[in-house]
């Protein structure tokens, strides 16, 4: 059988102790948390992150590895699972500034949609994502996600307005690798 949270260059675990660190450090950086987030910039305490870090049953949460290391880089988060409808809400965050664009968000990703699919037995995965998100965009639509629609100028941010979009995949729409 294929392992299902291995990619070639990470792996998907539970969170460490150490983990807490580096996502209070990149909880601290304004450009990660303003792409992630549409809640206003605030630090979170060390108890809030640990908190965070052990999700309720209706909720997965995996830190992103490198193989090469182990180092955390990031997380994934297959949260809202309706479980009578099959459907989930998926997040990610790549922390590590020097790991973006390499390719890793895509492993990830693809980690994240097999476990969904193929362990949880889900049928819809959907996501939101802001329109200034290029290249997240990018990838949801490489891996491919439905653009299914807009909320039009739904944050603003440097006294701008912005569009939030709906991205959503079906089980049979997927395709692995």
């Amino acid at each position: 059988m294929k392992r299902l949270l291995t990619g070639k260059r990470i792996y998907l675990t539970g969170f460490q102790e150490e983990d807490v660190k580096s996502i209070r450090e990149w909880g601290l950086n304004e450009e990660v948390q303003r792409l992630f987030d549409a809640l206003p910039h605030r630090p979170k305490s060390e108890e809030e992150i640990k908190k965070w870090m052990n999700p309720g049953e209706n909720a997965f949460r995996f830190a992103i590895r490198l193989k090469d290391d182990g180092r955390i880089i990031g997380f994934v988060e297959l949260d809202g699972i309706l479980w009578t409808h099959r459907v989930g809400w998926v997040s990610i965050l790549i922390g590590d500034e020097k790991s973006w664009g390499s390719g890793i968000g895509r492993e990830a990703m693809e980690c994240l949609l097999a476990y969904a699919f193929h362990e949880l037995n889900l049928y819809r995965i959907q996501l939101t994502v802001f329109s200034y998100n290029e290249r997240a965009i990018r990838l949801y639509e490489s891996l491919g996600f439905m653009k299914e629609g807009s909320y039009r100028q739904f944050l603003q941010r440097d006294g701008k307005r912005y569009d939030m979009f709906l991205f959503g995949l079906l089980a049979d729409e997927w395709k692995e690798g």
